[in-house]
């Protein structure tokens, strides 16, 4: 039972995730202490009646915008949003669970992305046309909870008890890559600039020119924690595979460190960056 009681894990027989099914709880509990009717709550909220009731009994995830609303009109002193997080979570693909736990410990991320803009630095438009593009297609509801649950890390950037230190390489490809057409990838070229200028942030683009480097093998994702334990996360085609322990990924920091030393300088980057909007 124990093990099921992870965060993010489903622990109901029709599957529903219990973090959604625990909040669903906590607002009948504060709806009715305040003694509204799920009718009432909706139109007091500016909800339909089926959205409220779907979050009430776990089927639907409360986004951010809900729980605002739901605290005002409830009352909950600050409950809801505690949940927030797991609510989130619970939204992600089952492959990714792992990286999520692990990444909300880490006190350094850094990460090279060879095909497109990290998860992390991307806007809602291009976030989304990434998760329409999936195949085998998914459906508009699960298109919508993963963008919700990827837009809703990207706090991580911003987290202050413990600031994470983050490192990205992104190949110069993908700046060129018009995902969502020129308006899309416009918005997203401007929205790296802006991350860019974050003191945590660290944005380098691997120019194309260098025919071979380290990462060619793909993807990766570096964190450590605070405790000083380190783990590698790799993906592709969502076959993922983790390792821990210095042995273990020391190969991968070395890699990570001769693909920074290649890379063009934070400044170089962003003027590669600026060249690529301005050619849109």
């Amino acid at each position: 039972m124990g093990n099921n009681r992870r965060r993010g894990k489903r622990i109901n027989d029709d599957d529903r995730p219990g973090s959604w099914v625990a909040y669903g709880k906590l607002l009948k509990f504060f709806r009715t202490k305040a003694g509204l009717t799920q009718e009432e709550l909706a139109d007091r909220m500016g909800y339909s009646v089926d959205h409220a009731a779907s979050v009430e009994q776990g089927r639907r995830p409360a986004k951010a915008e809900f729980t605002e609303r739901a605290e005002e009109v409830v009352g909950a002193g600050g409950v809801l949003w505690e949940l927030q997080d797991e609510v989130d979570f619970a939204q992600l693909p089952t492959f990714f669970h792992d990286l999520a736990i692990l990444e909300k410990e880490a006190v350094i991320r850094f990460s090279y992305d060879p095909l497109v803009i990290p998860g992390l630095l991307q806007t809602e438009d291009y976030a989304r046309t990434m998760l329409s593009g999936a195949y085998p297609p998914l459906d508009d509801e699960t298109v919508e909870e993963w963008l919700t649950a990827r837009l809703a890390r990207q706090s991580l950037l911003t987290r202050k008890k413990p600031m994470v230190t983050f490192s990205f390489i992104i190949e110069e490809a993908t700046l060129r890559r018009l995902v969502g057409g020129r308006e899309v990838m416009r918005a997203q070229l401007h929205r790296l600039l802006e991350c860019a200028k974050l003191r945590n942030v660290d944005l380098q683009v691997m120019p194309s020119s260098r025919a071979v480097h380290g990462g060619l093998n793909g993807h990766m994702v570096l964190l450590e924690t605070p405790d000083g334990k380190q783990i590698v996360y790799v993906d592709s085609q969502g076959c993922v595979m983790s390792r821990a322990g210095r042995e273990q990924t020391s190969p991968f920091w070395l890699r990570y460190g001769s693909m920074r030393a290649f890379g063009l300088s934070t400044d170089e980057s962003v003027r590669v960056i600026e060249q690529a909007a301005g050619e849109l």
